[in-house]
Order: structure tokens, then sequence, then C-alpha cells
């Protein structure tokens, strides 16, 4: 994957300076970091009725995606059947990393059996045989838009950045 490209999100009550500069901005490698790192997830998606539906997931980065298994009986897996789009975030609200995309279930038992290795090597266990006697779900969120918000950094509205991704 080519690096996305890092820019200041539209922030009219905060950003001072002309939104096309670069000054400030977080780079690629910080927002990786974290989306690899992080323990927890939050995951948005929407109701049919389109309410908000907020909840923890485990998960990882792989292969350019953010990718997470759910019950198919699951609220967030019934919303993602009817709205392919949501939002997750990491588990450090100080060092935010957010990420807009596009869902796709994967019902492919290879990949299945590719992402519980490296799911096992994060999070320990064994996850293969869970997913495969629950008839778990496994789904791959492709980034859109990802922000990143340091709270830690020495200017913070300079900092926010927005990486937007371009299709091959």
């Amino acid at each position: 994957m080519h690096e996305p490209k890092a820019s200041h999100p539209y922030w009219p009550d905060a950003l001072q300076k002309p939104s096309d500069t670069t000054s400030g901005l977080k780079p690629w490698s910080w927002a990786l970091e974290r989306l690899e790192k992080s323990h927890n997830y939050w995951i948005a998606t929407s109701r049919p009725d389109g309410r908000p539906h907020l909840m923890i997931v485990w998960g990882i980065w792989w292969q350019d995606a953010f990718w997470f298994s759910t019950g198919p009986r699951t609220r967030k897996a019934k919303n993602l059947a009817g709205n392919g789009h949501c939002a997750v975030a990491t588990d450090k609200s100080d060092e935010a990393v957010i990420l807009e995309g596009a869902v796709q279930e994967v019902t492919d038992r290879t990949v299945w059996k590719e992402l519980a290795g490296v799911y096992n090597q994060k999070y320990g266990g064994d996850i293969g045989p869970l997913l495969e006697s629950s008839g778990g779900s496994v789904f791959c969120v492709t980034p859109q838009t990802i922000f990143g918000l340091d709270e830690h950094a020495e200017n913070f509205t300079e900092a926010v950045t927005r990486w937007t991704f371009t299709k091959p």
C-alpha cells in the first residue's frame, strides 16, 4: 500500500492556518503504530432506523485494513449487513486514531485461517476453532479516511491529521 495523503481536517473553529499547509501533521507511522497496538477498538455502526450503535471489539490491523470478528446475530453484524460503512477508533483517546471505512464480510475460510494466526499472535489463544464452531462472521474494514488526534502534541490543533486513501 502506498502511504495515504496527510492533511489538516476541515476544522474551521480551531485551525488558524490555511488547510493546505502540512505544518505539524503527524506521520503515517504514528497512526499505524496505534492501529497495530491498540488492544480494544470502538466500532460505531448504524441501526436500520439510523440510530448509532457503539461497541467494543478486539481486532487487528492487517493487510492495510482493520479486521474483526463477531457473531452473525450481534447488533453490529446486523447493522453492517444493512449499511456497509462504519467507524473504528483505537482505545486510547488521548492519542486517538479514528478510521472511517467500507466494510466487507469475509467468507473465505483460507483468509480466516491466515487472520487467526495474526490474531492469535496479538491476543494469545486460538480463535480458529471459535470462529468455526460459532459460525462467526469476519469483517474487513477498508479505510477511506483516518483521523489522528494527539493530545500530547506541542500544538494540538496543528497536529490533528487526516489521512485520505486513494484507490490504486
